[in-house]
């Protein structure tokens, strides 16, 4: 039996730890402690303070506040 592949926002998520050096999970700590800030005011955080990729940043903001049931 094989595994479904990962869709959605968790499917950027090995390419963002490979990318920034980070584990997803300190990413969200991060975005949790921007709170309660909007979506997008949160994406401009990931952009501005850590230079990371619009897609990126979107991914791990959008998982998160699903995640956490904020969307």
């Amino acid at each position: 039996m094989t595994e479904a592949p990962i869709k959605g926002p968790a499917s950027y998520f090995p390419s963002i730890e490979k990318k920034y050096g980070r584990p997803v999970a300190e990413w969200k700590a991060e975005i949790r402690a921007g709170y309660p800030a909007k979506h997008m005011d949160l994406v401009a955080m990931l952009k501005n303070e850590h230079d990371m990729g619009h897609g990126h940043a979107n991914a791990l903001v959008a998982h998160t506040l699903a995640e956490d049931g904020l969307k």
